[in-house]
């Protein structure tokens, strides 16, 4: 079937209105003529082969989706989110989301290429209570997980990926924004989280977008901010399966009591769920352990940043290690993503060239990549 090059256009035409870039600024970046562009745009002339790899490449979209006549992307799902949304997202957020949907989508291939399977989970609320629900399906996806009641989740990330939700730590610059959620066409439930946040701020903005993935996939895309503005329920029910997820009320019902707790106990406890000072405070106060007074007074203490532990960041990495491995997070480079892209590389599934595509570099850096991961390359 030849190629439709009205939809072709339209395709390039809508993601670089997404991304709110000139003609010129995807000229400069492609190395293609913004003439030459433009005619292509409108379905005047047909793009090279070249050209249609080379704007894949720039637009961060499988080449497939550009020379296929059918219309549905992603781009459908951060159009609806631009429209509610889009003075929060500066040029470069934007640019940042959609190199996000990317990884989405690479991931939701290579697992499927590897044979990785997810787990089924599924919570079907009832009543109208919705603290209730997310109170409830915490506690079912706790089982789902294994945990007991006084167990607490450690590497959530990796809980999360195991039953289908891709989540990738990506870092935004508005840090008023803590995450977002969007149902990608193939990849399916997607959640970003803001990786300017601090690490622990990081793992409740991983579990409020869980119970969006839960609870909301049929609604359309989602942002959640750091402090949310009136009363939202289906915000407050996201909130609830965070706090009940992270810091299960029957472990908080058997810590000794907090009304008698220092400022270095606050710390401790805290650091043992890996949450924040004010996430727990505000739970203690949800769970009925203590009152307006105490809660804030433990909610203002702070766990010192060096002693936060993040799970993709041990602390056996040097310190040019760390800097360089955390430049990869902010970029979205999972210790799960880096692994299925080098284990379909190892696999022959995909090529090296492929493989620096997958992983937002250029051959050149692949072999520093490798050896920060322990990987090899053919021949190296």
């Amino acid at each position: 079937m030849p190629i439709n090059l009205q939809t072709l256009g339209s395709k390039l035409s809508k993601y670089r209105d997404q991304l709110t870039q000139t003609l010129d600024e995807v000229a400069d970046a492609t190395g293609i003529e913004a003439d030459r562009l433009g005619l292509i745009e409108q379905g005047a002339t047909e793009p090279t082969g070249d050209e249609v790899l080379i704007l894949a490449d720039h637009y961060h979209c499988d080449f497939k989706f550009f020379i296929a006549n059918e219309q549905s992307a992603p781009f459908e799902q951060t159009e609806t989110l631009y429209r509610a949304h889009g003075r929060e997202f500066s040029k470069q957020d934007r640019a940042a989301v959609q190199e996000f949907l990317y990884l989405c989508d690479t991931e939701n291939f290579l697992m499927k290429e590897l044979g990785k399977q997810s787990k089924p989970f599924g919570f079907s609320p009832s009543g109208t209570f919705y603290k209730g629900h997310g109170e409830a399906a915490a506690e079912a996806f706790r089982k789902a997980m294994g945990h007991s009641d006084r167990q607490v989740a450690r590497d959530i990330y990796e809980e999360f990926r195991s039953v289908g939700v891709h989540v990738f730590r990506r870092k935004l610059g508005n840090s008023a924004i803590s995450g977002l959620f969007v149902m990608h066409p193939t990849a399916g439930k997607c959640a970003l989280v803001n990786f300017s946040e601090d690490v622990y701020r990081q793992r409740f903005s991983a579990a409020h977008e869980m119970a969006h993935a839960i609870f909301d996939s049929g609604s359309g895309p989602s942002v959640s901010y750091f402090k949310t503005q009136g009363l939202d329920m289906l915000e407050v029910r996201a909130n609830r399966f965070a706090s009940c997820y992270l810091m299960p009320p029957e472990f908080l019902h058997h810590l000794p009591s907090p009304s008698a707790w220092t400022e270095a106990d606050a710390q401790h406890w805290a650091n043992e769920l890996r949450v924040s000072c004010d996430a727990l405070g505000i739970a203690l106060k949800e769970a009925k352990l203590v009152d307006q007074a105490t809660s804030s007074r433990i909610r203002a203490f702070r766990v010192p940043r060096e002693a936060k532990i993040d799970p993709e960041l041990p602390l056996t990495l040097n310190e040019t290690q760390r800097a360089r491995k955390e430049a990869l997070l902010e970029r979205g480079l999972s210790d799960h993503y880096v692994a299925l892209c080098f284990d379909a590389y190892g696999q022959s599934i995909i090529s090296v060239g492929r493989l620096a595509e997958a992983l937002l570099c250029s051959r050149g850096e692949l072999s520093e990549l490798a050896r920060l991961y322990g990987r090899r390359l053919h021949g190296h």
